[in-house]
């Protein structure tokens, strides 16, 4: 595992994303995640969790600002810029590409199966993601709760985004302070194999040791880098 990676490396990396991300934010978001956090080690389950917090925040498409955030954390400036273009250019230029074969040719019954296919595959690249991310996102009851509750407070009292994100932050924040062992998922620890009589079992000279997960470039007890620090300076800027 590299101790970092090359801006170019980065780059090449997000211009393939843009060009396979499909299936609206949900699916971008769970392909980042795969990419990013199961193949490349390059980022802890938990940093990624806290990058999508953040950008879920933020007003506009979460999975460009997403890729624009993991490129700044990475590279800074520069690197926020190209993953961000690399990101999103590819899916416009793919967008315009097929509302002008729609436009021109849509009512072609050929053409018209064909969009009609792509909507049901598309949901089901979305419902798929979703399922994934909340599989790893809610790993509390409490955190459960919180979700059906904002799915309600969405789809049947129809209540304002705002209001919504205001409330489950409100919960977060009584509950980070009085019980936050309710936001925590227990950490499960495997006791080591035993072998006959109780001893430890010690893995044969012929039959090699199991790999461990190499460790994320950007995991949980990294420092944060130079460029994503607080300063003044650079606020004033």
């Amino acid at each position: 595992m590299p101790s970092s990676v090359s801006l170019a490396e980065a780059s090449r990396f997000w211009l393939q994303l843009g060009l396979v991300s499909f299936g609206a934010p949900a699916g971008q978001i769970a392909l980042v995640h795969r990419e990013l956090v199961e193949r490349r080690r390059w980022l802890s389950e938990r940093r990624y969790l806290h990058a999508l917090n953040y950008c879920m925040l933020l007003p506009g498409p979460e999975a460009t600002q997403l890729a624009t955030y993991l490129g700044w954390l990475m590279h800074g400036v520069p690197g926020g810029l190209i993953a961000g273009a690399l990101f999103l250019a590819p899916s416009v230029l793919v967008f315009t590409a097929l509302a002008t074969a729609y436009a021109l040719w849509g009512q072609l019954p050929l053409l018209a199966g064909v969009f009609a296919v792509l909507k049901p595959s598309v949901l089901a690249i979305v419902l798929v993601a979703a399922w994934r991310l909340g599989r790893r996102a809610l790993r509390t009851p409490l955190l459960v709760g919180v979700a059906t509750a904002a799915f309600g407070a969405l789809a049947v009292l129809r209540l304002p985004y705002p209001l919504v994100v205001a409330g489950a932050a409100a919960t977060g924040l009584v509950v980070g302070r009085w019980r936050p062992g309710l936001l925590l998922a227990p950490v499960h620890v495997t006791p080591p194999a035993t072998g006959q009589g109780g001893e430890q079992a010690s893995a044969s000279p012929d039959q090699p040791a199991p790999a461990a997960a190499a460790d994320p470039i950007h995991g949980d007890d990294t420092p944060t880098p130079a460029h994503c620090r607080f300063s003044r300076r650079r606020a004033w800027q």
